[in-house]
């Protein structure tokens, strides 16, 4: 038998109290009814007899006096099937997009199970993004965190489509793969810039999107990775299917947990984020990986802009303890005309070589990549130089080094807006740009796979379909 209550004891924002209430749980969620308009919310603290609530769809309307609340006896659950790919959702799971309701063929709690960590399974192969300065130097791995840090009026909402695009398994595999595409906060312009790129490309098919609008109430913000992560690790543990998760942007996921907490009155750390910000993102993050008993895999790309492009903002600080490396964009490249304007230098893949090299894409792969940040690092020692003394005062090899550098990054970091590049494409035109500096200069190079790759007069690059 269910119990109704009528009236609250208070309303503070997104946030309702409501006394004398027995048998509720943290988590669970209520049903609220207001002058015939039904809403749902979820209870966030308990004391003794007295619950708190988060409304997710606002407290617009609600008063002390007449708001009905009955208890469901469960958490928030997300309806799931095979049928939710090529679908829109809002933050709570529910469709949008004009096409009726899922057949559900289960229900499952947003907040997940814990996964054993025994049971993970170490991070291997790669995901392909079609993205030379990805694909190369920070390979993403299945099952691997690697969140994309950007900044205020940088395109991360153009490579992000660009990733849902072009991203697929290794060549020649048979495994199913699938995007789940998660955006909070976004501006109404851009949801449509998403669901326009992903129809005209033909990639909607095999992509779950779940849209949290910057009208929408700031608490289902907090709900939708969560609802976007159990989506994918059904596909991925239930189905066996490979999910590549992007999640944008996860700063207005955190500043909706700012808004949330300051509203229940709770003592504010760093830049006025709660104290358990780390935790809250150690939630999200850590629901990627795979698991012994699948064949799927669960990967992520969160993406966060970084206010005042601050690396050392609470948000990128700690997404970096907790995620295995990242993608930093830079504004100088921006302004430069590059795109995508990835800073190769500050960003890393610390899965990478677990998931490169003979077996995965080519034997030469690692050492190129660490060719190709040590030459580009030199490029910048060469510069600072020049802007001393000029350039003219430069040596022949520095001077050489910056022509490196410039055609590094016109030729091998620029690349179209819907240029998709293989891997072997990416590594030959590593070695074309290898060759614009001295043999003897590249020492971070085995000697044979130097004599292998580097290009001659008498020898071109490697062709494409070499493999080793």
């Amino acid at each position: 038998m269910s119990i109704e209550y009528l009236g609250l004891s208070e309303i503070n924002g997104p946030l309702i109290a409501l006394e004398g209430i027995r048998n509720a749980a943290a988590d669970e969620i209520v049903e609220l009814l207001v002058e015939g308009q039904r809403k749902i919310g979820r209870i966030i603290e308990i004391y003794e007899d007295k619950a708190v609530i988060q409304v997710f769809q606002g407290t617009e309307n609600m008063s002390l006096h007449n708001t009905r609340t009955k208890l469901t006896g469960h958490p928030l659950e997300v309806s799931l099937s095979e049928d939710i790919l090529g679908r829109i959702f809002n933050g709570t799971g529910k469709p949008i997009d004009g096409l009726g309701p899922i057949a559900a063929a289960i229900k499952r709690d947003v907040n997940g199970e814990p996964l054993n960590p025994c049971a993970r399974e170490y991070p291997r192969n790669y995901i392909k993004t079609g993205i030379s300065a990805i694909d190369s130097l920070t390979t993403l791995i299945r099952g691997q965190k690697l969140p994309i840090f950007s900044g205020n009026g940088l395109p991360h909402d153009k490579l992000a489509a660009q990733i849902v695009r072009q991203a697929s398994l290794a060549e020649n595999s048979s495994e199913e793969f699938a995007i789940v595409f998660a955006a909070m906060g976004v501006k109404h312009d851009v949801a449509d810039f998403f669901r326009r790129t992903f129809e005209d490309s033909g990639a909607s098919s095999h992509v779950v999107m779940y849209l949290n609008l910057a009208n929408d109430p700031v608490v289902e913000r907090l709900i939708t990775p969560k609802v976007a992560l159990t989506a994918a690790e059904y596909l991925a543990f239930d189905k066996g299917m490979h999910i590549l998760v992007i999640l944008t942007d996860m700063t207005s996921f955190a500043e909706a947990l700012r808004e949330v907490s300051s509203s229940k009155g709770e003592i504010p750390s760093r830049k006025g984020y709660p104290g358990y910000l780390y935790s809250e993102l150690a939630t999200i993050y850590e629901r990627a990986g795979i698991i012994r008993s699948s064949k799927g895999s669960v990967t992520q790309i969160p993406i966060l802009t970084m206010p005042n492009d601050d690396i050392t903002h609470p948000i990128p600080d700690l997404t970096g303890y907790i995620t295995e490396g990242q993608i930093v964009l830079d504004r100088s490249l921006h302004q430069k005309a590059v795109y995508p304007p990835i800073s190769i230098l500050p960003s890393l893949s610390r899965l990478m070589k677990d998931g490169i090299g003979k077996g995965y894409t080519r034997e030469d792969h690692q050492d190129l990549a660490n060719q190709l940040f040590s030459s580009y690092a030199r490029v910048g020692e060469a510069r600072n130089l020049a802007s001393v003394i000029g350039e003219d005062e430069l040596s022949p090899l520095d001077k050489q080094y910056l022509k490196f550098g410039t055609a590094f990054e016109q030729e091998f970091v620029a690349q179209g807006l819907f240029e998709d590049r293989s891997i072997l494409d990416s590594l030959n035109k590593g070695w074309s740009l290898l060759s614009l500096l001295p043999k003897e200069a590249l020492d971070r190079v085995d000697t044979k796979i130097l004599e292998h790759y580097y290009p001659s007069e008498t020898k071109a690059a490697p062709p494409d379909h070499e493999r080793n």
